[in-house]
């Protein structure tokens, strides 16, 4: 009869029909009075969330005291009902360290159990039969008693987490994956809440013995292998990219895990590492829309983005919201927040949506309820913390900041925006602690460690990490004048971004900044060369332009001008203007009046706050063109088009002396200087008449003119580009060329000359150094 009920019990649970299942139960427990069945039953309790009726069952008999399954059964319900004290003096504060050198004896015995006796008749030997069968039942209780305890190391973690003890949380965690690497639930927290750095994480991984996974002998060494390499793609992408790439490429071919949705997410923050967002959003995209894995994809056109793991929700919205698809991220805010009110990531998708939209009060209101409901939600954290600093509320973002460092101790990222909040407030000395511990957490230096130097002299780290980091103690070094220092950590930056096959047009800041730590240091060709190719990338020369289809195959498409939005950032007119000041220190003043112009253009355009550096660019195209008008000063006498010597076919525009006279060149550009020294600037309009007497409105007239004919001249020569067989054919007619009025080579030392800006001041997203 046991038999039979137990039967119709087991098949009533498969069902899912409870009732049933509670109702045939308790009979068996009736008949038996078993310890095994009264678990059983009390299971059944619990997966139908009835833990009062679970303790209840379990509190009969003692069975608490004497059942290692039946304490952590006993202690899971008070976890579910959040009686954390109770739990944990079921539970105990120690953990059985004692079990993790059990291992080897444990693979013995393994070894031994595959390892039968038998005779010719295919009878195992009698001798040894009941002395088997003992060593193998022994040992299954054996093996169900270790991964008890190491299930109740993950119980102990839990409360302590609760309890914000997160450092016991962790040990607890770690004890866990020992005892018993096989307990995911363990090893999951400790990944998925950031309790070790990336070079933490790698060390215990490679300390977990996988030999112990209890498996079929013959197959017992792939399981190992298996296991590891799926534990490895949980590692965080800054460990060991190779690694992790190894490892995910293996699961994907060997074992045909390439559409499997975690495989797919590993490979998609790996590229969200690599700033390569549009590459991640369509691996995020192509897991939102499987259709495998929502029941409800079938039925409307909007569940192909529910019924998928919450770990997905977070870097899908974070793709959406740096290839700017606010399109998408209003569908899928309101998809969720409809059919998972009672989710996190539902109101982290609505306060993404509302912070892309630059709606920063609603944004932080939706975040703070998504951290509410999910207080371990490091999304929710950083989000609610971006708020306050959009708003240029750095004591706030710094407390948020500092909240979501406790929370998740081994990520780099709190530490490194921590220091971009100090570093906007002027306190370098604390920026730069900051920002070294995030670069120790991100590239596994030792803890404590101060790897970036602020003297050259000393050297610098290796490379490793994450580059963003290295371009904010760049940017520190440069606000402290350790120039040098500070360009080559951008160097190094983009060195490591390049290495890690990120995409170019994310690291268009770090360039610009690098040109300007070269103007600074007065290596002023170099750094009219960073500043090319800044706006070479920033063209597309490089970049990737984000207009492929996003969201999930919602149709949305988002497009960008420039690379990652940095037209709209004023990033692009940025580079004009400064592009325009090394030309001036160059003494190319026309060039620089030509890009000048071109930054006053775009940042004008572009509206919002970047429009204020429009202002900038009009101050310096007013001083370009009062240099620019007083070299013309100098040269009264032009010869307009000369057909022989040197000057065949082109106009040659020269001072009667052929060439300016350089040490009047050097007193007038002190006069000018000392002119307007210690003045604020403004945008008025330069007043010949007023700057130099004795003359008539008619210098204006002289500068149009001249005006007219260098564009003539720059016409004529890409006209001359094209047609050059034209060219020759017509002689020394049209073709007009004006020569470059640079100083000779050594004429005086550039480094010691003072440009006509004031300073360097802030920086952009990515610590681009902004003209205030």
């Amino acid at each position: 009869m046991e038999k039979f009920l137990r039967s119709w019990r087991q098949d009533a649970l498969n069902r899912g029909q409870h009732e049933s299942a509670i109702y045939i139960g308790d009979k068996v427990l009736a008949l038996t009075n078993s310890d095994a069945d009264a678990f059983w039953l009390a299971q059944v309790h619990f997966s139908n969330n009835n833990y009062t009726r679970a303790l209840a069952l379990l509190s009969r008999k003692d069975l608490i005291s004497r059942s290692t399954s039946c304490r952590y059964l006993a202690a899971h319900c008070y976890i579910k009902q959040n009686k954390f004290d109770q739990a944990l003096s079921i539970l105990g504060d120690h953990n059985p360290t004692h079990l993790i050198s059990t291992s080897n004896s444990r693979r013995k015995l393994q070894h031994l159990n595959g390892s039968h006796v038998t005779l010719r008749n295919g009878k195992t030997a009698s001798s040894r039969s009941d002395r088997i069968d003992r060593s193998e039942e022994r040992e299954r209780e054996d093996a169900n008693n270790i991964r008890f305890e190491a299930a109740m190391c993950y119980l102990r973690g839990l409360c302590y987490a609760k309890q914000n003890a997160f450092d016991r949380a962790r040990d607890c965690y770690k004890d866990a994956v020992r005892i018993d690497v096989q307990c995911f639930e363990a090893f999951d927290q400790l990944m998925k809440n950031s309790l070790m750095s990336p070079a933490e994480e790698l060390d215990f991984l490679e300390s977990l013995d996988f030999d112990s996974i209890a498996a079929d002998p013959s197959v017992a060494q792939e399981a190992a292998h298996f296991t590891k390499m799926l534990y490895t793609t949980r590692l965080s992408k800054y460990s060991s990219p190779l690694t992790l790439s190894d490892a995910t490429e293996t699961l994907s071919t060997h074992y045909n895990l390439a559409d499997n949705p975690d495989i797919l997410l590993s490979r998609a923050e790996a590229l969200y590492t690599q700033c390569r967002f549009v590459e991640a959003l369509e691996l995020t995209s192509s897991i939102l829309s499987s259709s495998d894995s929502s029941v409800l994809a079938s039925q409307n056109h909007q569940g192909q983005n529910l019924g998928h793991s919450p770990s997905v929700y977070p870097l899908h919205l974070a793709c959406l919201y740096e290839t700017g698809a606010t399109n998408s991220l209003f569908l899928l805010a309101h998809t969720l927040a409809d059919n998972a009110p009672e989710e996190s990531y539902s109101y982290l998708a609505i306060g993404t949506y509302y912070l892309s939209v630059s709606k920063i009060a609603e944004a932080r209101r939706f975040f703070s309820k998504a951290s509410l409901l999910d207080p371990h939600s490091a999304p929710a954290w950083i989000g609610f913390a971006h708020t306050f600093a959009a708003e240029g509320e750095h004591d706030q973002a710094i407390a948020a900041y500092s909240t979501a460092a406790r929370l998740f101790q081994g990520s780099h990222l709190p530490q490194l925006f921590l220091g971009m909040q100090h570093l906007a407030l002027n306190n370098m000395s604390l920026a730069h602690e900051y920002l070294c511990a995030a670069y120790a957490m991100s590239s596994g230096s030792p803890s404590g460690s101060l790897p970036i130097p602020t003297d050259p002299s000393k050297g610098l780290p290796p490379l490793g990490g994450d580059p963003l980091v290295l371009n904010e103690m760049g940017v520190v070094l440069y606000h402290q004048n350790h120039l040098e220092a500070a360009v080559e950590l951008f160097r190094q930056s983009l060195a490591l971004a390049a290495s890690l096959q990120c995409d170019p047009g994310a690291w268009v800041a770090t360039r610009a900044n690098l040109g300007h730590a070269l103007r600074r240091l007065g290596q002023f060709d170099a750094s009219l060369l960073e500043f090319d190719e800044c706006l070479r990338v920033s063209a597309g020369g490089a970049g990737s332009g984000y207009g492929t289809a996003v969201g999930g195959g919602s149709g949305v498409v988002a497009t960008s001008s420039g690379v990652g939005g940095y037209e709209d950032r004023g990033l692009i007119g940025s580079l004009h203007t400064s592009r325009g000041l090394v030309l001036l220190e160059l003494g190319r003043t026309m060039d620089a009046v030509t890009a000048l112009h071109e930054a006053v253009r775009v940042l004008g355009a572009s509206g919002g706050d970047a429009a204020g550096g429009a202002g900038v660019a009009g101050t310096l195209l007013s001083r370009a063109l009062e240099i620019w008008a007083l070299e013309g000063r100098g040269k009264p006498e032009i010869i307009e088009r000369s057909t022989s010597g040197k000057g065949k076919g082109k106009s040659a525009v020269r001072t009667r002396d052929g060439g300016l006279n350089r040490v009047a060149e050097m007193s007038r550009r002190r006069r000018i200087e000392t002119q307007y020294a210690g003045e604020e600037w403004t945008d008025d309009v330069f007043d010949a008449e007023s700057t130099i007497p004795g003359q008539s409105n008619t210098l204006e007239e002289r500068v149009e003119m001249e005006l007219d004919e260098e564009a003539d001249g720059l016409l004529d020569r890409a006209l001359t580009r094209i047609r050059p067989r034209a060219t020759r054919r017509h002689g020394g007619g049209q073709a007009m060329e004006v020569e470059s009025l640079e100083d000779p080579p050594g004429s005086r030392n550039r480094g010691s000359r003072r440009s006509p800006t004031r300073r360097v001041e802030t920086r952009g997203q990515h610590g681009d150094v902004r003209w205030q």
